[in-house]
């Protein structure tokens, strides 16, 4: 493996894993250039980027501008592919997950790369997925995972999500009426996920949903969601971030002004097709949006307030939590 150092240009197409379907890959940015605020030889924070898309369609290439908002803080970032439900079932796109991180932890030395700084950042599925990773991070291997005991950990220690499924029985039956057919019923997402609706693979919908991992072990968690998210309700997420404040583990809800579906992806990208329902490109264009915000640390009372979300909010969340720096100023920061 060559080794990309910093100011490189982007990795492309690393396998990170082999699969039946075949094998599974990882675009790689490394920082452009040291952050001030980092020692210069010092090996980069990584943050693995999971892209939307239903869990059945959208590919690695799906995915914000990683290098203008996360590599020129200082953050090395990692856009993987994982197996489509049309592939494989759940839970083989969380194992996929857990082997990308274990992955970078592997090959840290050989990529610049820091082992024991890692996070997990992803967008509808893909903030599902990379909630769960963090959430099960703790469990050495989970079961139906082919995991060798002196593989290295798929723990994480920051997790950006933002509109991501929590409960996916309560999102089919909140599903809009104006669904097409092609994403309802037999066809919603959840479904293909999972082999069957929710309400017919309860067992398997448990183990998907997020509620049922949360523990004291989980990392500090950011989430993100538009109030006029009619695909996935902004309540979804108001049950991850309270199920996490009962558990005294860090986390903050932003819940976006006039927001919907889709707003972390670029312009032109939405994650399925449909109903124009998606805000695909509107956080870059307005580069940030008034939110509410409520934000709890272990030991503290929740605060509640006006805040500003945007990708530097993502950033420097991740920032703060990874080791580049840490500018005391908390999530009700307007940077």
């Amino acid at each position: 493996m060559t080794v990309p150092v910093q100011g490189s240009a982007p990795r492309h197409e690393l396998v990170y894993a082999q699969r039946d379907s075949g094998p599974l890959v990882l675009d790689l940015v490394l920082p452009a250039q040291p952050a001030a605020l980092r020692p210069t030889a010092a090996p980069a924070p990584v943050v693995v980027w999971l892209h939307g898309g239903g869990w059945f369609t959208g590919d690695r290439h799906l995915a914000p501008d990683l290098t203008r908002w996360f590599a020129a803080r200082g953050l090395a970032m990692a856009s993987i592919e994982y197996r489509l439900s049309g592939q494989a079932l759940f839970p083989a796109q969380l194992h996929d997950v857990r082997a990308a991180v274990r992955f970078l932890r592997a090959h840290a030395d050989e990529l610049g790369l820091d082992a024991e700084r890692i996070g997990l950042w992803g967008s509808s599925a893909g903030g599902h997925l990379a909630a769960l990773a963090g959430l099960t991070g703790h469990v050495h291997a989970l079961p139906g995972e082919d995991v060798g005991a002196d593989d290295p950990s798929a723990a994480v220690q920051a997790v950006a999500e933002g509109y991501g499924p929590v409960d996916l029985e309560r999102v089919v039956a909140e599903a809009p009426t104006s669904a097409p057919p092609a994403m309802s019923g037999a066809n919603a997402p959840e479904a293909r996920l999972l082999g069957g609706l929710p309400s017919e693979r309860r067992e398997l919908a448990r183990d998907a949903c997020l509620l049922t991992h949360v523990t004291d072990a989980a990392p500090p968690f950011q989430i993100a969601h538009g109030t006029e998210d009619v695909l996935v309700r902004a309540s979804q997420s108001a049950l991850l971030h309270e199920a996490l404040v009962a558990a005294g583990v860090e986390s903050s809800l932003h819940l976006v002004a006039g927001y919907r579906h889709g707003f972390l992806n670029p312009a032109g990208a939405v994650e399925v097709p449909g109903p124009p329902v998606f805000d695909d490109g509107r956080l870059e264009r307005e580069g940030a949006a008034p939110s509410a915000c409520r934000w709890s640390v272990p030991g503290a009372e929740e605060r509640t307030g006006p805040s500003s979300f945007s990708f530097d909010v993502v950033g420097d969340f991740l920032a703060r939590h990874l080791g580049v720096y840490d500018d005391g100023r908390g999530e009700g920061s307007q940077r």
